[in-house]
């Protein structure tokens, strides 16, 4: 398409649209894009109606409150919208909390814009939606080529781990995207677990993230337990976990026993359904097989508790 003007209304959808080449077409972002290295300069179009600071509890809090009287958590600044005239907004249906839904972005440009831009309204429940929206957004942006590019590269990355993981040891691992209340990772980390090497202890493959008790935690005795709280970077994630490791059975973990307690930069990587979650396997394959793989996530992406 000539000369397109997207607005990204999502972290992973800025990183998509940056992988298939249109990062100079970008001309306005959420206030959580950050990723590649220039984005944080483009106008924010999209906020957070509260300050994602406190406890992971006191932001569920917070989150639950605003879902309970059928608010959006997000704002959109209508005025950058009509001030950059885009061609493309692309935003989500996947999540209410992840991001601007598709019915805010639609009411928004009826109200303020004059043009209809093409809204593309992503939903990655699995490894393979996440693939499939590579190409969704390429067919938009009339480069269905560059779509196809961007999945053989992706695949060609995940298919090398599962591959080379196939015949190691797979210990029985258990992640947790949420401290409190806690929460397992579902979508598209089960399987990225399993291409990893190893057995995925809670949520289920292509569903939403589950809630679970303390007590299911103990009972499936974890080898291995990868925390990637969303939105959380390791430093941030670190410091919630005493929750977790004051309850009685913690100590008593196989995992912790082993010194198998991982903590992840989820913000970055695990929670954003984009290009980087070929890194994201790379550092669960770190993370399950060191002797067997290396990609140098150590430390930036990923630490021993």
């Amino acid at each position: 398409m000539n000369n397109p003007r997207i607005v990204s209304l999502l972290p992973s959808a800025t990183e998509i649209v940056c992988a298939l080449g249109f990062a100079d077409a970008l001309v306005a972002r959420s206030h959580e894009c950050d990723f590649p290295a220039g984005v944080d300069k483009l106008p924010i179009a999209s906020t957070s109606k509260f300050h994602p600071t406190g406890t992971s509890i006191q932001i569920h809090n917070n989150v639950t409150e605003i879902l309970r009287n059928a608010l959006s958590v997000y704002h959109i600044d209508e005025e950058v919208l009509r001030r950059v005239e885009p061609t493309h907004i692309i935003t989500q249906t996947q999540c209410e909390v992840c991001a601007v839904s598709a019915k805010d972005v639609e009411d928004a440009v009826c109200r303020v814009l004059a043009t209809r831009p093409q809204i593309v309204a992503l939903e990655p429940n699995s490894l393979t939606d996440v693939l499939r929206d590579f190409q969704r957004v390429a067919d938009a942006l009339g480069t269905p080529e560059r779509g196809r590019e961007l999945i053989a590269q992706t695949t060609g990355r995940l298919w090398n781990i599962a591959e080379r993981s196939k015949f190691l040891p797979r210990p029985r691992v258990a992640t947790i995207e949420w401290i409190e209340p806690l929460m397992a990772a579902g979508n598209w980390v089960p399987t990225l677990i399993e291409m990893a090497g190893g057995i995925n202890l809670h949520g289920k493959a292509d569903e939403h993230s589950p809630w679970m008790k303390f007590e299911e935690l103990v009972a499936s005795r974890p080898e291995v337990i990868v925390v990637m709280p969303c939105g959380f970077d390791m430093q941030r994630a670190a410091s919630e976990l005493p929750v977790l490791t004051r309850q009685a059975g913690w100590r008593d973990l196989p995992a912790v026993r082993e010194q198998q307690v991982y903590v992840t930069d989820g913000h970055q990587f695990f929670n954003r359904p984009g290009p980087r979650l070929a890194e994201s396997l790379e550092i669960l394959a770190e993370i399950l097989h060191p002797q067997e793989f290396q990609f140098g996530h150590e430390g930036k992406g990923w630490q021993r508790l």
